[in-house]
């Protein structure tokens, strides 16, 4: 199954694909100094939840999914030189509506969140 979203986003800075299947992705970031929030190696929250979001995103798979709302948690930091790897399924099915829940690791879980995507009809900026 190839990603029919999100054509442009950076796998840098927000992730790439490893895995997807129908309602399904897994996604890996590698970090990087860019990301650091400090000079000890820790890397901004910021990159766990785009990470997260983007899995989020290829789960539903849709040219025009967008996220409507997210409820998270980070369990535990994520420091320079660590991969992190997100996995997402959606969960719910109502009408234009997605509930898609993601969990991120490392060797240990750092994040999770459910995500509340809608699939729209055009572009958002249309």
């Amino acid at each position: 199954m190839k990603p029919n979203t999100h054509p442009r986003i950076s796998p840098e800075f927000v992730g790439e694909p490893v895995e997807l299947s129908q309602g399904k992705s897994v996604a890996r970031l590698r970090t990087r100094s860019e990301m650091c929030a400090d000079d000890r190696g820790l890397v901004h929250g910021g990159f766990a939840f785009g990470l997260a979001d983007y899995a989020a995103m290829l789960a539903v798979n849709d040219p025009f999914v967008v996220l409507g709302a997210a409820e998270t948690k980070f369990l535990a930091p994520v420091a320079l030189g660590e991969t992190m790897v997100a996995r997402a399924e959606v969960v719910e099915i109502k009408g234009k509506k997605r509930e898609v829940r993601c969990v991120v690791a490392t060797d240990k879980t750092v994040f999770e969140g459910s995500f509340t995507c809608f699939v729209l009809e055009k572009h958002v900026l249309d």
